[in-house]
């Protein structure tokens, strides 16, 4: 049986930094398949720190495991979002072993991305807001984004008895932060860039 999985940066479960990835189960070998291409060993591994298993793919090099591809995928921030919110996305994505801060990093990834389209006055929920009026986000966006912990304060009542983001929290804010940016950037520039391959095509 293979022994651990080296070469991961991050978990992609938990996204702590140079994770200690357990083998629980390997193929016996190559796996067979009928359609000619190459074939590869197959394992599972088990985060030591948050107890979650992903599977991997890759070649067998003595007691360790070469990464062709992992599932789940690491995470990363889309290269279409404006580089100041990626930036801020990607931190996000990276600390969600630390809710609080990843709660954080999705508040300023959002802030980014309101100031790329113009909303740079008022505080984070009131350029939310703004946005909603200005038709640039549907009302379902911005119930969503009323309803998640961005940055480190959030004006509920309840952030006195409860001070600290939960992992679901933190999870369900990152998630609302790369929603946003596929919303505003990601889907903008897939449609111009189909629009430009469309008129090469001709």
């Amino acid at each position: 049986m293979i022994g651990q999985l080296y070469g991961l940066a991050r978990c992609p479960h938990c996204r702590v930094a140079n994770p200690r990835l357990e083998c629980v189960w390997s193929s016996e070998g190559p796996t067979q398949r009928r359609d000619g291409g190459d074939r590869h060993y197959w394992g599972s591994f088990i985060c030591m720190t948050c107890g979650s298993v992903l599977c991997a793919s890759g070649y067998e090099r003595s007691d360790s495991f070469e990464i062709l591809d992992i599932f789940p995928e690491v995470k990363t921030a889309h290269g279409d979002i404006p580089p100041i919110a990626r930036k801020f996305l990607q931190q996000a994505m990276d600390t969600m072993h630390a809710p609080d801060a990843a709660a954080v990093m999705a508040g300023s990834a959002v802030d980014a991305m309101l100031k790329e389209k113009g909303y740079d006055k008022g505080s984070l929920y009131e350029r939310i807001d703004q946005a909603l009026n200005a038709n640039l986000l549907t009302q379902g966006m911005a119930d969503w984004a009323h309803s998640v912990r961005l940055g480190s304060n959030r004006p509920r009542h309840t952030d006195k008895e409860k001070p600290h983001t939960s992992y679901d929290e933190a999870k369900q804010s990152v998630a609302f932060a790369e929603a946003l940016g596929n919303f505003l950037f990601v889907l903008t520039a897939s449609i111009q860039r189909g629009i430009a391959d469309a008129a090469k095509a001709k």
